[in-house]
């Protein structure tokens, strides 16, 4: 059965979009819209541990969260931003994001040196000693 020529969605123009929405794009905004471009809202997405509805959100400068951590991903999986880790050496301020959230393991050496190591004054940290309200260990 001959359905006819396949119908194709309109590629999204995400930088269009962007500068539509935020007037003056910073760099971070034009990068991540770069990557939508190139590929997909949904592979950047997964790329930056975050939903296409944030991205999108992002995109469109109506994000309600932390635009600042979404900026801090984007630098480090698409910008190629690096931090010096006092555990793990030179890796990506996406990564370090991410190994921030990560809960304490006594089961795992690198994990716990990890776990205080973000929490004890590491300059690239969102946390601050103390701040943490769960158990200390």
């Amino acid at each position: 059965m001959n359905r006819g020529p396949m119908k194709t969605q309109p590629k999204t123009d995400f930088n269009a979009r962007a500068l539509a929405c935020w007037g003056s794009v910073p760099d971070w905004v034009e990068a991540l819209a770069d990557a939508c471009s190139a590929t997909n809202l949904s592979a950047v997405a997964k790329q930056l541990d975050y939903s296409p509805a944030t991205v999108s959100q992002t995109l469109s400068n109506s994000y309600r969260g932390d635009l600042g951590r979404v900026e801090e991903m984007v630098r480090g999986a698409l910008m190629s931003a690096v931090v010096d880790c006092p555990i793990l050496g030179e890796i990506g301020r996406d990564r370090c994001l991410t190994e921030q959230d990560e809960p304490f393991r006594a089961t795992s050496a690198m994990r716990a040196q990890l776990y205080h190591a973000c929490r004890g004054g590491c300059p690239f940290s969102k946390h601050t000693k103390g701040s943490d309200h769960g158990s200390d260990a």
